[in-house]
């Protein structure tokens, strides 16, 4: 599993548990339940990475904290 922050919540609009990751930009995923959502939420980073790699950019190092958006 990847060892960037994540953060969890419940979206009423979507009725779904969404995920996001801060520290890479506009990776999000979601689920019907917590842990389908960061279950999710590991292969969306994967799939955000082999992009990033795949375009040349730079991939942020996870630093374990809240990072300010």
């Amino acid at each position: 599993m990847h060892k960037y922050e994540r953060i969890i919540y419940w979206s009423k609009d979507d009725g779904k548990f969404i995920v996001i990751v801060p520290e890479l930009p506009g990776c999000m995923a979601d689920g019907s339940t917590p842990d389908e959502a960061l279950k999710n939420s590991e292969t969306v980073i994967c799939e955000w990475i082999e992009t990033a790699k795949e375009l040349g950019r730079k991939i942020p190092e996870p630093t374990g904290q809240l990072v300010q958006c």
